[in-house]
C-alpha cells in the first residue's frame, strides 16, 4: 500500500503543479511607469513603436471601418467569395446560428473549389458551436484546428487562449477587429439583442503582417509551416489617396513569447499622448500601471474619455471590477462613457488624431497576461479623424459617470467590489 501512496502522491503533485502553472508565470512583466520622453508628433514615437512592437511600420496601405454586423459580415463573406488561392481565419467565438451557417457554407464552398482553407478555432471560445459546422468544413476540405483543446499533456496551457480575430484573403486581404460570429453581433445595435462593435478591412503590405500573426498560432497549434507566394505574395505599396500615407504594422502578443507586447503599446501611447485619448474598452479593468499612466496624462492635460459598457453587458462580474477602480480616474477629470442602447464589444485606441489602435486586445489583464491577442497599429491623421468622429458618436448613445456619481453608488455594490479585484488578474 505504501508503494501504491508513493505514485498516487506524484500524481497529484503533477496535476496541481500543471493547473498552477494556468496561473502564474516565471517570466517578468513590465512593472514599471514608463517615462515621457516624447510626444506622439515626435519621429521617435514611431520609431519606438515600430521597433519595440515590431514588425516594423510599412507604408501603402488602405483601411475601410466597418459598422456592426449589417456592414462587417457582408464584407468578410464578399471576401471569402473572392479568394482564388488561400484563406486563413482565427476567431475567438464561433457559435451556432444563422451567420455561423452562413460562413461555415461560405468556407465549405470554397474548399471545394480548390482554395486552401485553414481555420484555427479556440477551443473555449468556440464551444457553443455546431459540431455539424465541423463536420462540414472538414468533409469539404478545409483544415480545422481546435486552439488548446484540452488534453493531458497541455493542462498548463488551458488558461492561454487565443482571443485573435484575423480573416485573410490570398495574403492580399485582411479583416480584424472585435467581431465574433454569432448573432449578437448581426444587424446594426438596434436592440439589446444586437451588439455594437467595429470591424477593418485591410489591403496593401500590412496584410503580410497579419498573415504572419496567424501562422504564429498556426504552427504551434499544427507544428505546421505555410508560406510560399500563396500565403505570402508581394505586395505592392497602394498610392497615397484619401486614406492617406497609410502606415501601419500589426503585432501579436503571447504569453509564450512577448506577453507584455499589447500592454506596452497602449502604456507607450498613452505616455506620449499630447491632447487626447480617446479609448473605446468592452472590458475595461484597467492594472494599476494602466490607471497611473492615464492619471498623468489628464494631470498633464489631456483629455481622456473612455467608453465602456453599461448595464447591457454580457459579464456583470467585469463591469463591477471595472467600476471598483473608477475613483482615481474620475477624479483627476478623466470622462467614463457607458453605452446603453446594448453591449458595447469595440476595442479601440485613438491618440491625438493620430495613432488607431484596432484588434482583438481588451482593456484588462487577461488581454494584457494571458490571451493570445493582435492589434493593427495605423498612424494617419486622416483615418485617425475618422475613428474619433465615429467616437462621439457612440458618446452620444453613452451616459457619463460623474466622480460624485461614483461615490454614491450603492453599498451592496461597493461590498461586490471588495470582492471582485481578486481576480482582476483573471477577467
Amino acid at each position: 500500500m505504501l508503494l501504491l501512496a508513493i505514485p498516487l502522491t506524484v500524481v497529484a503533485t503533477l496535476i496541481v503543479v500543471l493547473i498552477l502553472a494556468n496561473f502564474v508565470s516565471g517570466e517578468k512583466k513590465v512593472e514599471h511607469n514608463i517615462d515621457r520622453l516624447y510626444a506622439s508628433d515626435d519621429p521617435q514615437f514611431i520609431r519606438s513603436m515600430s521597433l519595440l512592437l515590431g514588425p516594423p511600420v510599412t507604408s501603402g496601405n488602405r483601411y475601410t471601418v466597418l459598422l456592426n454586423g449589417d456592414e462587417i459580415f457582408p464584407s468578410m463573406l464578399d471576401g471569402i467569395q473572392s479568394a482564388t488561392q488561400t484563406i486563413t481565419f482565427e476567431t475567438f467565438i464561433y457559435w451556432s446560428g444563422e451567420i455561423g451557417a452562413h460562413f461555415a457554407a461560405a468556407l465549405s464552398e470554397k474548399a471545394r473549389s480548390g482554395v486552401a482553407v485553414h481555420i484555427l478555432l479556440d477551443w473555449m471560445g468556440c464551444k457553443k458551436m455546431d459540431h455539424r459546422y465541423l463536420n462540414e468544413l472538414r468533409q469539404a476540405g478545409a483544415e480545422v484546428v481546435q486552439y488548446h483543446k484540452p488534453h493531458w499533456t497541455g493542462l498548463g496551457r488551458m488558461n492561454n487562449r487565443t482571443h485573435r480575430k484575423l480573416l485573410i484573403i490570398d495574403g492580399r486581404l485582411g479583416f480584424t477587429g472585435g467581431v465574433g460570429i454569432a448573432e449578437e453581433w448581426t444587424g446594426h445595435a438596434q436592440d439589446e439583442k444586437h451588439w455594437r462593435d467595429t470591424h477593418f478591412r485591410v489591403e496593401g503590405p500590412v496584410v503580410g503582417h497579419m498573415q504572419a500573426v496567424f501562422m504564429d498560432n498556426w504552427i504551434k497549434a499544427t507544428g505546421n509551416v505555410l508560406h510560399g507566394p500563396k500565403y505570402f505574395p508581394e505586395i505592392p505599396a497602394l498610392p497615397e489617396g484619401n486614406a492617406g500615407s497609410g502606415i501601419a504594422h500589426m503585432f501579436s502578443s503571447s504569453p509564450t513569447h512577448g506577453a507584455d507586447d499589447v500592454e506596452l503599446m497602449y502604456l507607450m501611447a498613452i505616455t506620449a499622448a499630447t491632447h487626447s485619448i480617446h479609448l473605446a474598452s468592452a472590458y475595461f479593468v484597467p492594472d494599476g500601471l494602466a490607471i497611473s499612466a492615464l492619471v498623468e496624462a489628464a494631470r498633464r492635460g489631456v483629455r481622456v474619455r473612455i467608453v465602456t459598457p453599461g448595464k447591457r453587458i454580457d459579464t456583470h462580474t467585469v463591469r463591477e471590477a471595472s467600476r471598483a477602480c473608477w475613483g482615481d480616474l474620475l477624479a483627476v477629470g478623466i470622462e467614463i462613457h457607458e453605452y446603453q442602447p446594448t453591449m458595447f464589444h469595440c476595442k479601440l485606441l485613438v491618440v491625438d488624431n493620430y495613432l488607431v489602435s484596432v484588434g482583438s486586445t481588451n482593456f484588462d489583464s487577461r488581454s494584457f497576461k494571458l490571451n493570445d491577442e493582435a492589434n493593427l497599429n495605423i498612424y494617419d491623421r486622416e483615418f485617425a479623424r475618422q475613428q474619433s468622429a465615429i467616437f462621439d458618436a457612440d458618446i452620444e448613445k453613452s451616459h457619463l459617470v460623474t466622480y460624485e456619481e461614483w461615490l454614491r453608488r450603492p453599498m451592496l455594490e461597493k461590498l461586490i467590489e471588495k470582492v471582485v479585484p481578486l481576480l482582476d488578474w483573471q477577467l
